[in-house]
């Protein structure tokens, strides 16, 4: 992230998203403020906030894929959430506070894997000399097998059997890196995971206490193992993944998680709108009065405050808070003063046109023309889409967008899979494995459904 400019996070997110300049611009900045806040003194840098933003704009425009291209390409821990999931503490649902918990939980798990990656060779290494212990067992002899000498120390003494031996274990170690004993069986002692799950269903946080009756459980009753018999080539995995795990470092991993989140993490709160009442904080009954209350409960969080998890105390003071949503009916005013305060930034996402449409279809990394073209080239199939077809779709999108619900770039999946249906479904079996996609074919598949209004209502 250090090494980003603004223009150079933009130039990166341009790679998936097309347009958005503005919204594209704001993230950049806020995320650059972050490095900029590290390298000032601490006690400056302890009182900037992070600078929050609200992205404003219908759905299917890009709002959570910037979020996500954002926190992939900064390494940064990312939990996504709808905000109507919420309700305030004494109503039926979840506690605002497990959008921290699932934030840690998932850079927990990510950073253990990073660990048993990084390890991976020599747990390895180490799975093979386990595994050539059960395929040549050692004799009991060899190990009584030593001498005192003078000083105290011992000396083994290396006999003819002891050579033989060992002779024979790389031999075996030769024929197993080789693959030759992959068809063999061992027996295995495997941990049982199907331990029974303890959940608690109740109220203010009350959700962890949950997960740590579970964990108490867990080391309080005996290891359950049990023996199977698997293939060399299984068991070297099993091993392989069980040393990987001793390997690797817990205090450490989640110490350096809480500081990456603490740092660097960021929530995406989507249809933030939802839990807005018109005139919020008007009438004081009714569902209004639950959506304030989550919008109350949500400013601690976003102002900065410590979550009590399983791994301990987190602190949310420099998370960055990325809020979405429509605001057809109501407007970011209408959220309770404290919480407008908490996010300074505000962007509107521009409506996707028929020319935006035809960029999405062609020029991201991930455009959805490639994306189908390499799919059915996993059955030997080459599809070539025409730039007469893609203008056509563009414009099909666009006007039922007008003419029925607006999903935005959403469209165009539904589009495709209608107009590709018989392709994918007979592609094994096609004798002809180039087809190509022009304005005739698609005109042909989707005009009868377009001008038949109801009819496209439910299948476009």
């Amino acid at each position: 992230m250090s090494d980003l400019k603004p223009s150079e996070i933009v130039t990166e997110l341009d790679k998936y998203i097309i347009g958005q300049h503005r919204a594209k611009r704001s993230v950049a900045i806020a995320l650059r403020n972050r490095w900029r806040r590290r390298q000032l003194a601490p006690e400056l840098g302890e009182e900037i906030a992070p600078k929050n933003i609200i992205l404003i704009g219908p759905t299917g425009v890009g709002k959570t894929e910037i979020s996500r291209r954002l926190s992939k390409l900064t390494d940064s821990p990312f939990n996504k959430v709808e905000a109507s999931k919420f309700t305030e503490v004494g109503y039926v649902g979840r506690d605002v506070e497990s959008m921290v918990r699932d934030l840690v939980e998932i850079t927990v798990n990510t950073m253990k894997l990073r660990e048993q990656e990084a390890v991976k060779d020599k747990a390895r290494r180490i799975a093979e000399e386990r595994l050539l212990d059960l395929l040549l067992p050692k004799s009991r002899e060899s190990h009584g097998n030593r001498d005192e000498n003078a000083e105290g120390s011992s000396v083994e003494l290396v006999t003819p059997e002891r050579t033989s031996a060992s002779s024979t274990r790389e031999k075996l170690r030769g024929m197993l890196r080789k693959g030759k004993l992959d068809d063999r069986y061992v027996d295995l002692d495997v941990s049982d995971r199907s331990m029974p799950m303890v959940e608690i269903f109740s109220n203010a946080g009350m959700e962890e206490l949950g997960v740590n009756f579970k964990d108490m459980f867990s080391n309080l009753m005996p290891k359950n193992t049990k023996r199977r018999k698997v293939k060399v080539s299984e068991a070297m995995d099993l091993l392989a993944q069980e040393e990987a795990q001793n390997l690797v470092d817990m205090d450490k991993v989640v110490k350096e998680s809480i500081e990456k989140v603490e740092q660097s993490g960021i929530i995406f709160l989507d249809e933030i709108d939802k839990i807005v009442g018109k005139g919020s904080g008007g009438g004081g009954h009714g569902p209004d009065v639950s959506r304030e209350g989550v919008q109350r409960d949500l400013l601690p969080l976003v102002e900065g405050s410590t979550v009590t998890t399983k791994y301990g105390p987190v602190k949310t003071d420099h998370v960055l808070f990325i809020a979405a949503g429509a605001f057809h009916a109501i407007k970011p005013s209408d959220m309770i003063p404290e919480l407008q305060g908490r996010f300074p930034i505000r962007v509107e996402l521009d409506s996707l046109s028929r020319e935006d449409f035809i960029k999405i279809l062609t020029e991201p990394r991930n455009a959805l023309t490639l994306q189908y073209e390499a799919l059915l080239k996993t059955e030997g199939v080459e599809i070539v889409f025409k730039e007469d077809a893609v203008e056509t779709i563009a414009q099909y999108a666009q006007e039922v967008n007008e003419n029925t619900e607006n999903i935005g770039a959403r469209r165009l999946h539904t589009i495709l899979e209608c107009l590709l249906e018989d392709i994918l479904f007979d592609a094994p079996d096609m004798k002809e494995k180039r087809v190509v996609i022009d304005r005739g074919y698609v005109e042909d598949k989707l005009q009868d459904i377009k001008s038949d209004e109801d009819l496209s209502r439910y299948i476009l």
